[in-house]
């Protein structure tokens, strides 16, 4: 069976990781979004497929596709569903659980209403939200004096009140910690992703009685299978082997 995995993820890479090592034709698809990417083991594609009419040509060369990409990664995970829809291919969606809902959080919908919550709760935001999203701030945070850290600088211009770091994960509570102390960050902003990688920030916050807004989710795709783990994306990995055995 040939198994195209869409990644991205610590979740996309130990999943890799255990099917190279049993001896699955898995290729990894990296979007290319980042100039260094963490890269998995095993056979990557690095680069986009030309929306879902592209994808459904390349899977032709592939029995069964898990998508592991980031949960906030709307565009390829619907382009997954369109085209294995189109071709018949399996497809089982891989996503980490979000963090336990806490009720001194505030939550927001969309990344715009993220920006007028913090907006009205601080006057120094430290945003966690990525590079792509910086521009849906800019309206309600222009003339704050925002922190934005991202994995890579943004093409963004950026306004003169605003301060970006580039740094990449896990981050520990210590250093997240000194970070908003330096900056005297009054409210973190910050998206549902999960995981254990930027968990520290979440501790930070709440050590230095920092609000904190959390943007919310999308829903998952309907007709999709979902898992949670990487065992159980093992096991239904298994499972369509079976049926090409």
């Amino acid at each position: 069976m040939r198994l195209l995995l869409l990644g991205g993820t610590s979740e996309a890479r130990d999943l890799a990781a255990h099917l190279v090592a049993g001896r699955v034709d898995v290729t990894s698809s990296l979007a290319g979004r980042v100039a260094e990417p963490r890269l998995p083991v095993g056979k990557v594609r690095i680069g986009g497929f030309g929306g879902v009419t592209g994808l459904r040509s390349a899977l032709a060369g592939y029995d069964a596709v898990v998508d592991a990409t980031h949960p906030f990664a709307l565009g390829m995970s619907a382009n997954a569903v369109a085209a294995c829809a189109a071709t018949g291919v399996p497809l089982l969606r891989l996503e980490r659980p979000g963090w336990e809902p806490d009720e001194t959080w505030h939550y927001a919908d969309s990344h715009e209403e993220a920006a007028a919550l913090a907006g009205r709760l601080g006057n120094r935001p430290f945003l966690t939200v990525g590079r792509q999203e910086l521009a849906r701030f800019l309206p309600s945070l222009r003339r704050h004096a925002v922190l934005a850290r991202v994995v890579q600088a943004p093409e963004l211009a950026m306004p003169e009140t605003w301060e970006l770091v580039t740094s990449r994960g896990p981050y520990t509570l210590a250093g997240e910690t000194l970070l908003m102390r330096e900056h005297r960050s009054d409210v973190l902003v910050t998206k549902d992703s999960g995981g254990t990688y930027t968990w520290p920030k979440m501790e930070a916050a709440a050590s230095l009685d920092v609000p904190v807004v959390v943007i919310r989710r999308p829903a998952a795709p309907d007709a999709v299978r979902v898992v949670n783990t990487v065992e159980a994306a093992l096991g239904w990995v298994k499972e369509q082997s079976c049926a090409f055995s």
